[in-house]
């Protein structure tokens, strides 16, 4: 069984909802009939019913068992308008722009969440990166102690030697471009956390750099040895190293030779890099030099957990991308 396939069975036991904002698409349409189909959760759509059924037929997509919200629902509209309103006033936003706002689905499907009406939403298939991540930063918020909004991939190279049975955490590859020591000890926190949940083993965090233990001198050194230090102190029951350079941390002989006494042994399955710029370059370079499934980007560091699709995602992308944020609530 894959990596995803044994995520996909762990969403499946939890039974949770998540919620989809873009059935316009068909690509979301026909990802909520394998979602139903193989009960790897809830799913709620937010749009007008006989609007999204029509889509439904024309794309032949079954979505018999999914929940069909208005964003005009009596239920919810007033009371969501004046949630947003209270949580933006503080920001010059208006009544009128409050209730204007939860006409958006995606800040409609943010509210739901916030509520406990739903446990996390999946967007992005048409919306920019941007426009799925505002609702969730305005109105879900960032968790308890964390101030930072990030990302992971989820790698998988065909070399099961590697981390666990060849599945890594790469963080962040995607949002956060010039972290900060705190900001950086919050992305390596986070990772640690959606690593026990999505590889249900305990994690084993790398805070890369090209130096390890000071074979080099850089003040671009002191961030990442600021971060590990951070990670230490306020979080002890994480196992964490750094600085560390990428195959003293992911190869045993390696990490014997470098980091004589590491607590990681070689044995990384959570890579921290230092920034944007190694983080993406890396993520890629893996994908396309080792041939490894890159699943993601994940995003982490919300209250409730949300996730932003690339806008030229499979169905199975979305299939996956919606397992992932149901195991991770």
């Amino acid at each position: 069984m894959s990596i995803i396939d044994e995520i996909r069975s762990k969403s499946s036991a939890l039974n949770k909802k998540i919620v989809l904002p873009e059935p316009q698409d068909e690509r979301i349409l026909k990802a909520t009939e394998e979602l139903i189909k193989s009960k790897i959760c809830r799913v709620a759509l937010i749009g007008e019913e006989s609007v999204i059924r029509k889509d439904a037929a024309a794309a032949k997509a079954c979505i018999d068992g999914a929940e069909i919200i208005s964003v005009n629902d009596p239920r919810y509209v007033d009371s969501f308008a004046k949630k947003y309103y209270e949580l933006r006033k503080s920001k010059g936003v208006t009544e009128a722009q409050a209730a204007e706002a939860m006409k958006n689905t995606i800040f409609f499907a943010a509210m739901m969440v916030a509520e406990g009406l739903a446990d996390g939403y999946v967007a992005g298939s048409i919306a920019t990166t941007g426009d799925t991540l505002r609702p969730a930063i305005q109105i879900i918020k960032t968790a308890p102690g964390i101030k930072t909004v990030s990302s992971y991939f989820l790698m998988v190279v065909p070399d099961k030697s590697f981390g666990v049975n060849g599945s890594l955490i790469f963080a962040d590859c995607a949002v956060v471009p010039e972290p900060t020591a705190e900001q950086l000890a919050e992305i390596a926190v986070c990772s640690a956390i959606n690593c026990r949940k999505l590889l249900g083993v305990e994690p084993r965090v790398a805070m890369l750099s090209f130096s390890t233990k000071g074979s080099a001198t850089s003040p671009s050194l002191d961030k990442v040895i600021e971060a590990t230090e951070l990670v230490k102190k306020n979080y002890p029951d994480i196992i964490i190293d750094g600085e560390i350079q990428f195959d003293a941390a992911i190869v045993p002989g390696v990490g014997i030779k470098k980091a004589p006494g590491s607590p990681l042994e070689g044995k990384a399955n959570v890579l921290i890099f230092p920034d944007l710029n190694a983080g993406n370059i890396a993520y890629k370079a893996v994908q396309r030099l080792a041939n490894a499934e890159a699943i993601g980007p994940v995003v982490q560091g919300t209250a409730r957990p949300i996730n932003d699709l690339s806008r030229g995602c499979s169905v199975s992308d979305i299939v996956s991308t919606v397992a992932i944020t149901a195991l991770a609530t």
